[in-house]
């Protein structure tokens, strides 16, 4: 499967006068969101053209690499749910505190749901699952997302949630636009889980929450590096269950 055409932002870098000049005239056009999109483009295009991603779309993705990742994407839910919830306690009002409460739901209902489905096919026990070990990226990850929950604002939160979900959002859509449907029922379930309606609505008011947020330069500086770090964690993500990461004996 072929990578995708990156986004055009990505061969405007602002290395000579013409070229910044041009990259600036662009940003004047976008939100926030794109702003802090932009700023991390390489990275980002490297995160949703990864081999594990085409390897999904294509069905070629050997079944115990996605069992990695998938046993490791179950204990990150812990943590995310950890953030989402935070983020619901820190909300500013009941209109905010509703999306969050809602996106939770529907990952609780629809991922969980899935990887115990999963878990019982594999025949795995429930003690088994109980007993799944962190792996390093995993764990250290987890933790990056734990300190922001409880330290960090409401915003600061936001803008974690909006680098999470939307390189998913963005993979997805581009493998449903190239009309993949792999025979494996879970490859499948995991592009439609996170191409459907729920992520397209959480991503869109999580957008919309930065772009109308009263953001200092500090605020734009510390999110521009929220969202360089998050998608860091989600390449070495991908490249753990690509590698079978594993702790030193």
């Amino acid at each position: 499967m072929a990578a995708r055409e990156p986004n055009w932002l990505a061969n405007v870098a602002p290395g000579g006068t013409g070229a910044r000049t041009v990259f600036q005239e662009a940003l004047r056009g976008m939100g926030l969101s794109d702003e802090l999109r932009a700023g991390v483009q390489a990275v980002w295009e490297r995160v949703v053209n990864h081999t594990f991603v085409t390897g999904l779309g294509d069905n070629t993705l050997p079944q115990e690499t996605f069992n990695i990742y998938f046993d490791q994407d179950y204990l990150f839910l812990r943590d995310w749910s950890i953030l989402l919830s935070m983020a619901t306690a820190k909300a500013p009002d009941f209109d905010a505190a509703r999306q969050l409460v809602g996106f939770l739901h529907l990952g609780l209902g629809g991922e969980e749901g899935l990887f115990q489905r999963a878990f019982r096919e594999r025949g795995l026990s429930p003690q088994e699952v109980a007993d799944l070990e962190y792996r390093p990226t995993t764990l250290h990850y987890s933790g990056y997302l734990r300190k922001i929950a409880h330290e960090g604002s409401f915003l600061d939160l936001a803008a974690t949630l909006l680098v999470v979900e939307w390189p998913y959002l963005d993979w997805a859509q581009w493998l449903e636009s190239e009309g993949k449907r792999p025979d494996n029922y879970y490859y499948q379930t995991w592009i439609d889980i996170h191409a459907g309606e729920g992520m397209i609505g959480f991503v869109g008011w999580l957008r919309q929450t930065l772009d109308a947020a009263p953001a200092t330069p500090a605020d734009r500086a510390r999110w521009q590096e929220i969202f360089r770090d998050v998608l860091r964690y989600e390449l070495l993500f991908w490249e753990m269950a690509c590698q079978d990461e594993r702790w030193p004996e």
